[in-house]
């Protein structure tokens, strides 16, 4: 079943707790993404896009409100359902770079892959490795690759497995301008190469926030503006 909506969210509220209390982050969000588009969440520190991003992915809980994702309300789910929930649903491209520094590019990718129980999983890894310019790094480890090949193997794990929905929380935040620009370039042409993935991504630079079909604004834990780029 196809749904209009790839993200809904009705009421959100976020608090965690800190040293002195809870601590608001998110203030009655409401907020829904079409499937198949591109959306960037801009904004100054600490107004709450990673943790909207981290909501929406199903990597952080919201306190209160109701999160449907792809059709399914998220918003009561345990850990363990919502790891099953976005196992080969959801990739996430983080700034740093999350790979297991014991795995080669190859495994890397290729676990992801297992994971989500697809058929094949070193097949489609190295052919997506390839895609991204590194079939010549499939047998090196992460310390042996630079921080631009590293974010690629990264990108590479989130989209093997052909997720629905892709979130990237400030990708290029550790790279340099060239690396982040081919790490933004192929991120935008992998997802539009998978039919009605949808792409979210958390950025400071305005002109890769253009980019995106939608720009939406946050301010103190609350959207402001959302607008066609």
């Amino acid at each position: 079943m196809e749904h209009k909506f790839a993200i809904n969210l009705h009421h959100v509220h976020l608090s965690l707790k800190g040293n002195a209390g809870p601590i608001d982050i998110l203030h009655s969000v409401d907020l829904q993404i079409t499937q198949g588009s591109s959306c960037a969440l801009v904004g100054p520190s600490g107004s709450g896009k990673s943790s909207l991003l981290m909501v929406m992915a199903g990597l952080e809980q919201a306190t209160s409100g109701r999160v449907t994702v792809l059709g399914e309300d998220i918003s009561a789910m345990s850990e363990a359902e919502l790891a099953r929930f976005r196992r080969g649903r959801v990739g996430v491209v983080f700034q740093s770079f999350h790979l297991i520094p014991s795995m080669t590019a190859l495994q890397n990718v290729a676990t992801a892959l297992e994971l989500a129980g697809q058929p094949d999983p070193f097949e489609r890894a190295r052919a997506k490795l390839a895609d991204l310019g590194l079939a010549h790094r499939s047998d090196h480890f992460p310390k042996q690759m630079s921080g631009g090949e590293q974010q690629r193997v990264a990108l590479a794990r989130a989209l093997a497995p052909n997720p629905k929905l892709v979130f990237a929380d400030e990708p290029t935040g550790n790279l340099d301008a060239t690396n982040g620009a081919s790490i933004v370039d192929s991120l935008f042409t992998l997802t539009r190469e998978q039919a009605e993935t949808t792409l979210i991504l958390v950025t400071h630079d305005i002109q890769l926030a253009q980019r995106c079909d939608r720009i939406i604004d946050l301010r103190d834990g609350k959207i402001c503006e959302s607008n066609s780029a």
